[in-house]
């Protein structure tokens, strides 16, 4: 996938003769270093060899699997250490062997400012410095102190206590306080609405939330009427210490006077009474609730012992993890992406720094203009991301290629497709990285040795364009909250794209027939089918929806817990899986956020514009579309009203009706309280009704989505800019 060469001839010439004394003149070199590298490594092989290996292989030699990594053939892996089997116990080993070095860091705020927009738009701007730093030895100490003070207040063992807070350091302070303590701790997306919150809540019956100043006054001040069971709100931050006007029976408290609270003698000799009661591997730890965008939240049921496992799987894809390795934090915790990141750079000693996507670079939104962003101060060398901002810094960096002038763009492209070149024979390029791509490495802070990419579909282009321009391998993982993240991750030689790598060594993976979706596990080249996962990774089930967790879950005659996951994948023949289709009509954003198509459907289908409408989105876009089949009458009468003359056909063909369709349609959406990123933003309109006939519905008038999605193929390509 090389970027287009448009150039001189001469240069051309020129720079493939410099590229070939280069590569004579150090052809002997890294012949030798090669050589002593795979010496060192135990005769493991070149990078290309280590990538063809097999990584997986179904351990009873079926195609439908299942499917295990090769390391892990004869028995799945549990945990990290020995004896570690809980999170408050993993917490204490590395507090016990990494005391004094940095566990959390916060960057200090010296100013704030508003800044005018030349549209009349004012945006808050702030001005960072540098970053505050607590060992892991004043962590656990602060998690403890703040558990004992939650105990104080009335929390209980086995009791649920919610957290509904931005990512930051207090949201593993108050997570490890709760592991310790073996307090439930129920996650909610800062991002969720009021009745998806106050459901969440309410469900879970917690008396105690744990939250920020921002969201406790903009989110959840508003719905406390209706959380009648809630008793006190722990606030993170420090000011203000008072909290007047909240509902009778109420208290608002600061995080800081809870720790305070928990650290006086009379409460910590009183432990026990207080009611510390270390957690078995079988207790829940989290109950983590969905982003809710399907509709109701569900709550995921997730014990220390399937934390542990998944976070052992994850470590054993990221190579020479250590507490040299610094981990920039910015992603949602409630996410279980984020979470499991964050513990598995704990489980070895790393230090986390904590950012926002508004903050994490330089030209970030709200980064003053001049001062530095956080990858830029923390430097980073390991660093989870979502496709949407890889997305969205490779088509910056490219824009910035296209304004170059002729020989900077000549020569970025040449380097560019040179090192594509030289990846794909696992060759390193050291002189290119330095002249070239410098710059554009600095971008994430200059460091960074492993990018992870998890939540959605990561494009070939994109994967591609991390590889070469940061210098770092991208790892493209798969994984759910149901199987605590777990699920796959490439191996970071591995620079194949469009493929999730094989299963990790805490979880195997098989096929099920989908007769319905024409995917068989006999099916030529590769097996297909609907994945389920199982293993130690695999979650307890919904809480209290037991007709869910019998439809999406299973144990089979060993006891072994399995989850259906609703994904269709096919296994390559290295043992990699391929994402390749989806049984349910869910589907994930390049964000990350999740889509019910169904659900967005029965909304807008109130609106008396709309006769029937199949919403459609790609995971590699950030967007939904829709396919309308408009009331003709009401069509007409729109068209009247602004003076558009034509047949059904010119109407639905008219790019102003489309435009005022979707202006209506919109305020459905918005009065339906859809989530923006639910409604569609670009509409095809159809003047032929679908029937039966049609093929693209059936008998009971359900839409056949793949045969929607064959037949608008052109209308699909034009709304999501001809990609």
């Amino acid at each position: 996938m090389k970027l287009k060469e448009d150039l001189n001839p001469l240069l051309l010439l020129l720079f493939h003769l410099m590229v070939w004394i280069y590569t004579f003149i150090t052809f002997l070199p890294s012949y030798v270093l090669s050589w002593v590298s795979r010496s060192n490594e135990g005769f493991l092989g070149s990078e290309e060899e280590r990538a063809k290996r097999a990584k997986a292989r179904s351990v009873l030699g079926r195609p439908e699997g299942p499917y295990r990594a090769v390391s892990a053939t004869k028995r799945l892996l549990t945990s990290l250490h020995p004896g570690v089997d809980t999170l408050d116990k993993m917490f204490e080993y590395a507090a016990t062997k990494f005391p004094h070095r940095d566990c959390l860091g916060t960057r200090e705020v010296i100013c704030e400012e508003d800044e005018r927009q030349s549209n009349g738009k004012v945006f808050k701007k702030v001005v960072l410095g540098e970053y505050r730093w607590l060992s892991y030895k004043e962590v656990l100490t602060a998690a403890s102190q703040l558990g004992s003070g939650l105990a104080s207040l009335g929390q209980r063992p086995k009791n649920n206590i919610a957290m509904f807070c931005e990512t930051r350091a207090e949201w593993i302070i108050a997570a490890q306080a709760c592991f310790m303590y073996n307090f439930r701790l129920v996650t909610l997306y800062s991002t969720l609405g009021g009745p998806a919150i106050a459901h969440g809540l309410n469900e879970t019956q917690v008396t105690h939330v744990i939250t920020s100043r921002e969201l406790l006054e903009t989110r959840l001040k508003a719905i406390l009427i209706e959380v009648p069971r809630l008793q006190h709100i722990i606030v993170v931050d420090n000011t203000p210490t008072s909290w007047p006007g909240f509902p009778r029976g109420i208290s608002v408290h600061n995080m800081a006077a809870v720790e305070k609270l928990g650290a006086k003698p009379e409460n910590v000799s009183g432990l026990d009474e207080c009611g510390k009661n270390q957690p078995l591997p079988s207790d829940i730890a989290v109950i983590m609730y969905t982003s809710g965008s399907t509709g109701i939240p569900k709550g995921v049921m997730i014990s220390h012992s399937n934390i542990i496992a998944g976070i052992t799987g994850m470590a054993e894809r990221i190579p020479n993890l250590c507490e040299e390795d610094t981990y920039i934090g910015y992603l949602p915790l409630a996410h279980v992406l984020e979470l499991s990141a964050e513990l598995v750079c704990v489980s070895h000693g790393c230090r986390i720094g904590y950012s926002s996507p508004q903050t994490l670079a330089d030209q970030s939104t709200k980064i003053k203009k001049g001062s530095k962003g956080d990858t830029s101060v923390l430097q980073p060398t390991l660093m989870a991301a979502v496709p949407e901002i890889m997305d969205r810094i490779y088509k910056n960096v490219m824009t910035k290629v296209e304004e170059m002038n002729c020989v900077q763009r000549t020569l970025f492209i040449l380097a560019y497709n040179y090192k594509l070149e030289q990846l794909a024979k696992g060759y390193s390029t050291p002189l290119c990285d330095k002249l070239v791509f410098k710059k554009v490495r600095s971008l994430l802070g200059g460091q960074t040795r492993v990018l992870l990419s998890g939540g959605a579909p990561l494009s070939a282009a994109t994967q591609r364009f991390m590889n070469v321009c940061f210098c770092c391998p991208v790892g493209q993982g798969y994984g759910l909250t149901e199987t605590c993240g777990a699920g796959t991750i490439s191996e970071l030689w591995d620079y194949s794209t469009g493929r999730v790598g094989g299963p990790l060594v805490c979880c195997e993976i098989k096929l099920k027939d989908w007769v319905e979706g024409g995917y068989r596990s006999t099916d030529k080249p590769h097996p297909r089918g609907e994945i389920l996962v199982g293993g130690p990774n695999v979650t307890m089930g919904y809480y209290k929806n037991e007709a869910k967790n019998h439809e999406d879950f299973l144990v089979d005659e060993n006891g072994q817990r399995w989850f259906c996951t609703g994904d269709i994948g096919e296994f390559q023949e290295d043992g990699c899986l391929k994402i390749i289709d989806r049984k349910k009509d869910l589907v994930k954003l390049q964000a990350g956020e999740y889509v019910s198509l169904g659900k967005v459907e029965a909304m807008l289908k109130n609106c008396s514009l709309v006769d029937n409408i199949c919403a459609y989105a790609n995971s590699d876009e950030t967007y939904v579309i829709g396919f309308v089949v408009p009331n003709q009458k009401q069509l007409l009468t729109l068209a009247d009203q602004y003076g558009i003359r034509g047949s059904l056909e010119d109407l639905c063909n008219n790019k102003a009706m489309e435009e005022l369709v979707l202006k209506i349609i919109t305020e459905a959406a918005l009065a339906a309280q859809l989530e923006r990123f639910e409604m569609p933003r670009k509409i095809r309109l159809s003047p032929d009704p679908w029937t039966p006939e049609t093929g693209l519905v059936t008998d009971a008038f359900k839409l056949k989505r793949k045969e929607l999605k064959t037949h608008y193929q052109d209308d699909i390509e034009r709304m999501y800019g001809g990609k």
